[in-house]
């Protein structure tokens, strides 16, 4: 059995972060569905499911033509106020014939071949596969983030500026799992990354999408915040203090939101747990923190330095 999900992740469009209400107004995606909430251990909303009906030859490292018909789920997720996410994910099961659409419509968030299905060769396709004439997730996931973005209630004016991020990943169940579960995290692009995953057959495509999700949301803040240290450590001399304005938002806006794991199945924590040991994501967070400390700290005594001077020079000289 294989799963195939896409998750994009991005900044909020708006000047501050957004109460747990505005977010389960904003994700009001279905008329009639409930958006879910919760405040612990941030605030996190959750989109009613998207379903997007497929019909459509699926991604081959052979070039192989399979054919795949289903409906792809896909949800929009509000983390903190601050960070938005759309997920999409769908389960690749072997069919026999095309079948009503009635019979798909039933069985969302499913995807039956028409034809043999070769798991091995349709998760090297999709990982690595840029082919437009194919299942497309990121188109899926990418109009519904766009949608969310584009709600009345957000007023497109964000605290700092930051690039959309993709993870693209695949889960494929082990038949005699042991009792861990592998996964392989591949950096494909400044704004892509690849995850393949084999777990147990009793982890529910649920409960991997959610793992998937939250370490899209975390690669986002990494590759957030170290693209803004890049671009301050590269920086002239004479445009410090510029860049200690782009810097400071970070602290106020997003750092709190660094909770690895928080929302994860407990039994595929150990993943984050091998992330965090090589290469160690929370260290290199922690790491790139303290540095825009010690930075604003630093330009702030300059700042106090240069007003206790204008004002010794401004104060009258004795007789």
């Amino acid at each position: 059995m294989l799963t195939v999900g896409e998750v994009h992740t991005s900044l909020l469009q708006h000047s501050t972060a957004l109460a747990q209400e505005q977010s389960s107004e904003v994700l009001s995606l279905v008329e009639g569905e409930v958006v879910l909430t919760s405040r612990r251990p941030s605030l996190y909303a959750v989109s009613p499911d998207v379903r997007t009906g497929v019909d459509c030859w699926l991604p081959s490292a052979r070039n192989r033509q399979l054919r795949g018909v289903g409906a792809v789920v896909t949800r929009a997720i509000i983390t903190g106020g601050r960070i938005v996410q759309a997920s999409s994910v769908i389960q690749v099961v072997a069919g026999e014939r095309r079948q009503p659409w009635s019979h798909y419509l039933a069985n969302p968030g499913v995807l039956e071949t028409v034809g043999k299905l070769d798991a091995a060769d349709l998760t090297a396709g999709f990982l690595h596969g840029n082919d437009a004439d194919v299942l497309n997730l990121e188109a899926i996931t990418g109009r519904v983030l766009d949608g969310v973005q584009m709600s009345g209630l957000l007023d497109r004016h964000p605290p700092l500026r930051a690039a959309r991020t993709r993870l693209r990943w695949t889960a494929q169940v082990d038949p005699q799992p042991g009792p861990d579960v592998s996964a392989v995290v591949t950096v494909d692009s400044p704004t892509l990354r690849t995850v393949e995953l084999v777990v147990g057959p009793q982890d529910v495509p649920a409960a991997v999408a959610g793992l998937c999700e939250d370490l899209a949301l975390h690669d986002w803040l990494l590759t957030m915040l170290s693209s803004l240290v890049e671009a301050a450590v590269t920086r002239p001399a004479s445009g410090g203090h510029e860049h200690i304005e782009r810097l400071r938002p970070v602290l106020e806006h997003l750092l709190h939101l660094w909770l690895p794991g928080a929302r994860v199945h407990p039994r595929l924590r150990p993943i984050w747990d091998r992330l965090e040991q090589v290469p160690g994501f929370s260290r290199q967070w922690k790491s790139s923190v303290n540095w825009i400390r010690d930075q604003i700290s630093v330009n702030n005594m300059a700042l106090l330095r240069d007003l206790a001077h204008r004002v010794t020079a401004q104060q009258p000289c004795g007789r």
